[in-house]
């Protein structure tokens, strides 16, 4: 499956197969009546760094969490140097991109510096049992979404504004759904935002990670609550429908909960270099937390 829009024409939402990249989606159209992109802070404003390092251009402080994402691989760019798999001359940019070089370096220095345990039988199954519901098969869920997408030059504190709006609006209308297609159509930027929102009936799978996990981790029904946040954006979501899926038995599933199970420790491992990191780093202007980590979709 190329996209997670079902046949809508196109992969640029929170349904894009989990392959996808924050790269692919830049193509979006102009969110409409949206101001044009205002810089986050004011000239005279302290530059975030890390170790001298600054982490934006004057006058150009991104969204907090952008910022803390930035810092944290700002952070494991400088332990890369200093482990010597990278060399002294690479230098970061201010827009928060790295060279090809240290992202190369970043992946030799977690693999020096995180050592995990393959995950043993017993510890297998109790992830397996505090989460069976990650691991039924079939389970899947009927959706329409609009889509706020985030992309260079749109103000996002301008568009979070716009999405929590409509939200309540359509969390309150009591017309059957027509509101909300109607909204789809004015505003989404996703194509399926010409069939009303129209996704389908998606899987796990069919689904960005983030998006999936916010999206299956309820038996909700009904426009949700919350927006729904992705690499590609903001969503506003009605669940129309939901499937139970099939538990599989032990020997079926048991390689996907260790593969489970291994990656949440080496995200928990990851998480705790860079709290190490932190506390050894001069840090101005920015604080990190464990859940922002760049690797984390």
């Amino acid at each position: 499956m190329e996209h997670g829009c079902n046949g809508s024409g196109g992969g640029h939402c929170g349904c894009a197969p989990s392959s996808a990249t924050a790269a692919q989606a830049v193509d979006f159209p102009e969110t409409p009546q949206v101001p044009a992109f205002q810089p986050v802070g004011e000239a005279g404003i302290e530059v975030a760094r890390i170790n001298a390092t600054p982490l934006h251009a004057p006058g150009q402080r991104p969204p907090e969490r952008e910022l803390r994402q930035r810092a944290c691989t700002e952070l494991l760019r400088q332990a890369a140097q200093q482990e010597g798999l990278l060399g002294a001359d690479d230098a970061a940019g201010d827009d928060g991109v790295i060279s090809e070089h240290a992202s190369r370096a970043i992946e030799q220095l977690l693999a020096r510096m995180l050592h995990l345990p393959e995950p043993g039988e017993d510890a297998c199954r109790r992830h397996f049992e505090a989460h069976p519901a990650r691991f039924a098969q079939g389970e899947r869920v009927r959706l329409r979404h609009v889509l706020f997408a985030v992309t260079p030059g749109v103000d996002v504190r301008a568009l979070t504004r716009r999405a929590e709006a409509l939200l309540i609006e359509l969390r309150c209308a009591d017309d059957g759904g027509t509101r909300f297609a109607e909204a789809a159509r004015h505003w989404s930027n996703c194509p399926s935002g010409a069939q009303g929102g129209e996704l389908g009936w998606l899987e796990r799978g069919d689904c960005a990670p983030e998006f999936a996990r916010d999206v299956f981790a309820s038996q909700e029904v009904g426009v949700l609550p919350r927006l729904v946040h992705s690499r590609f954006g903001l969503h506003v979501v009605e669940v129309c429908a939901r499937e139970a899926g099939i538990l599989p038995g032990w020997q079926q599933v048991r390689p996907a909960v260790a593969q489970a199970l291994h990656q949440q420790n080496w995200m928990g491992a990851l998480h705790r270099y860079l709290r190490e990191l932190a506390g050894a780093a001069c840090m101005v202007g920015v604080q990190i937390d464990a859940a922002d980590s760049p690797l984390v979709q």
